[in-house]
């Protein structure tokens, strides 16, 4: 029987739905539902402002050229909070929607003893058995499941103040916020880098919701399997031979495509 939250999740993607659309061409897949791409890039949003508010807070004699944006020092300062909050209420409810899919299995044990392979490039695939989200994706989830716990809880203490939590509290928040900001960003950075450069394909899934078939069974081999019923091995052999073959075939077109 569904859950209050699987029913709550249920719903709102409906009304997501209804709002915007998903369009899926032949040869792609559907990944992320509007829904699922609101809350992302929500998050992103909301991240993004509170971390260059905060950077012009925290270090304003390296930041100051932030605060502007913002209206002024006193004014982001008073923004700060709010977006760190929006931030965390956005992740919320994306950690709702993704609770299980963001499990540990015996899945992801197997895809991180193949993480030489995987980061080398050695493995054309990843394993057979990396469903929709991979080791690394999941282990970034948790991460920021709990910055956002470590920044709401400092959060509020540093925004009360002294006089409320007492100033040891205070000084030990300053550096929790902190931390946990470098370790989310450095986080951020690699998660860019991934969805852009490091596996082209993947920033069409939050900004259209459709991925290739290839990227599938490159990334999510099944996941891959699970949607089409097909191997992903033999589809990408297939698709190697049919590549070598219209190399054999075509040499100059080929050529000039790869120019």
């Amino acid at each position: 029987m569904a859950t209050a939250i699987e029913r709550f999740d249920e719903r709102a993607r409906r009304r997501f739905e209804s709002l915007g659309r998903t369009v899926v061409y032949v040869g792609e897949l559907r990944r992320h539902p509007v829904y699922t791409r609101f809350l992302h890039w929500m998050v992103a949003l909301f991240f993004f402002l509170a971390l260059f508010s905060g950077f012009g807070i925290y270090l304003p004699w390296l930041f100051r050229w932030f605060t502007p944006i913002f209206g002024g020092g006193p004014l982001a300062r008073a923004l700060h909070p709010w977006f760190g909050i929006f931030c965390v209420f956005f992740f919320g409810l994306q950690m709702l929607n993704w609770l299980k899919p963001m499990m540990w299995t015996p899945a992801d044990t197997n895809w991180m003893r193949n993480l030489r392979g995987i980061v080398s490039g050695k493995e054309k695939l990843e394993p057979p058995d990396t469903g929709f989200f991979n080791a690394g994706q999941k282990l970034q989830f948790w991460e920021i499941v709990i910055g956002c716990v470590v920044f709401l809880i400092t959060g509020i203490i540093l925004w009360a103040g002294a006089r409320t939590f007492g100033s040891t509290l205070v000084a030990i928040s300053y550096v929790l916020h902190d931390v946990s900001a470098i370790v989310m960003l450095g986080g951020i950075f690699v998660h860019i880098y991934l969805s852009t450069i490091g596996e082209p394909g993947t920033f069409q899934a939050m900004t259209r919701g459709a991925v290739s078939e290839p990227w599938a069974w490159t990334f999510h081999p099944a996941w891959y399997r699970e949607v089409t019923g097909r191997d992903p091995r033999e589809s990408y052999e297939k698709a190697r031979e049919e590549t070598e073959r219209a190399v054999t075939q075509n040499p100059s077109e080929s050529k000039l495509r790869s120019k």
